[in-house]
């Protein structure tokens, strides 16, 4: 029988392994995440909000509200708040969450999921508070008008060589959708939605599930023109954070929909994950790098592929998959990926890869690392039980 290996020990019940001090080391994580962010909330300025750490300098890079992590800080917190119920953590959360509110009208990004619904949503969810609500309907409705029927998809990028480029990290903006069709009984949302997943779904994917990072299509045609990458290794390369986005917006999309060809999509693309995988369960930053062993890990993909394996093991009852995330979760709470308190600009996690071809955010921490570890640990701790 397998052993479970994030914790310090196991019994045996009902023919299942359970760990028995699972709840402890998701604590003691979540713990040094309250930490680091009580701190973080002293130094961060008005109006800007914490995206990574400069690798040249250590110092602190921020965004303004328009950059595409701006949700992550504020949706971290609600996390933090929704398991500690500290009050200080609760009005940073409220302040960070309202600087925010203004992006709910801007129609040049396709990240309006993750700017406005790991922000508002985690804060309507917590507090049924109905200004939050509206602000999320207008992102949904803003979010819309990139959508384009000829194609079947929302435009990504209005930049770069693409006249309609879409990207893998797009399924992860659906949910507002979804979550908009459910709270206003207006289809038209959760139709876009679906049409993207299964446009995306058609294109994006390779025979072995692995999947390309940029598709361009022709929007007079809606015919696939390129398959590219942008951040990854190559155009025929697996972007490790491009296959955790598929993973989790496809099993996303089965919750939301009930659709049993997302939970097959989530379920193909997650058994091309697993065995690509190094033994510590951290992806490298692209599963096709030419320097393995030696490539760069990538924190931030390992988070997004714990919390969605988690989930995916839920609607599957696939042992595999809670294992495997486990066994992401335990590498990354340990002394190599778990930030020592005060350190690290505050940050939770360590060695993430944002775009390692340009350069850019590598092998430092990430926003969006710590708001998708924080929410695998929580996860963690509701399945284990």
């Amino acid at each position: 029988m397998k052993k479970l290996l994030f914790l310090l020990g196991s019994v045996l019940l009902t023919g299942a392994v359970i760990p028995v001090n699972a709840q402890v080391a998701a604590d003691k994580a979540l713990h040094l995440a309250i930490q680091q962010y009580k701190q973080m909330m002293t130094h961060v300025p008005d109006s800007l909000l914490p995206r990574t750490t400069d690798n040249k300098t250590g110092k602190l890079v921020t965004s303004g509200t328009e950059w595409w992590t701006s949700g992550f800080y504020p949706g971290t917190l609600w996390y933090l708040y929704e398991y500690s119920k500290d009050k200080t953590i609760l009005k940073e959360a409220r302040k960070r969450t309202t600087e925010v509110e203004k992006e709910q009208y801007n129609k040049t990004t396709h990240d309006l999921g993750f700017m406005m619904y790991c922000s508002f949503g985690n804060a309507y969810r917590l507090t049924g508070n109905p200004k939050d609500k509206q602000v999320l309907i207008t992102s949904a409705r803003t979010l819309t008008t990139r959508f384009n029927p000829v194609v079947g998809c929302i435009k990504s990028w209005d930049h770069g060589k693409w006249k309609f480029p879409v990207i893998i990290d797009n399924m992860m903006n659906l949910e507002l959708l979804t979550w908009a069709t459910k709270e206003t009984g207006d289809t038209s949302f959760a139709h876009i939605a679906r049409t993207h997943a299964n446009t995306t779904m058609k294109n994006h994917f390779r025979p072995d599930f692995s999947s390309y990072h940029v598709i361009g299509y022709d929007p007079a045609t809606g015919a696939v023109v390129a398959r590219n990458t942008a951040q990854g290794f190559a155009d025929s390369s697996a972007w490790a954070r491009g296959q955790a986005w598929g993973l989790y917006g496809y099993t996303m999309m089965f919750r939301e929909t009930k659709d049993g060809a997302y939970l097959e999509q989530a379920k193909q693309i997650a058994n091309y994950i697993i065995p690509h995988l190094p033994a510590d369960k951290i992806p490298y930053w692209d599963f096709d790098a030419p320097d393995i062993p030696n490539a760069k890990r990538d924190a931030s993909a390992g988070a997004v592929m714990a919390s969605a394996l988690l989930e995916l093991s839920q609607y599957t009852k696939n042992q595999t998959y809670f294992q495997t995330a486990e066994q992401i979760l335990q590498t990354l709470s340990s002394d190599e990926y778990l930030a020592k308190a005060g350190t690290n600009n505050n940050f939770i996690l360590k060695h993430s890869v944002g775009h390692l071809p340009a350069n850019s955010e590598v092998d430092v921490p990430l926003t969006y690392a710590d708001y998708y570890f924080v929410e695998a640990l929580l996860r963690y701790k509701k399945y284990s039980k």
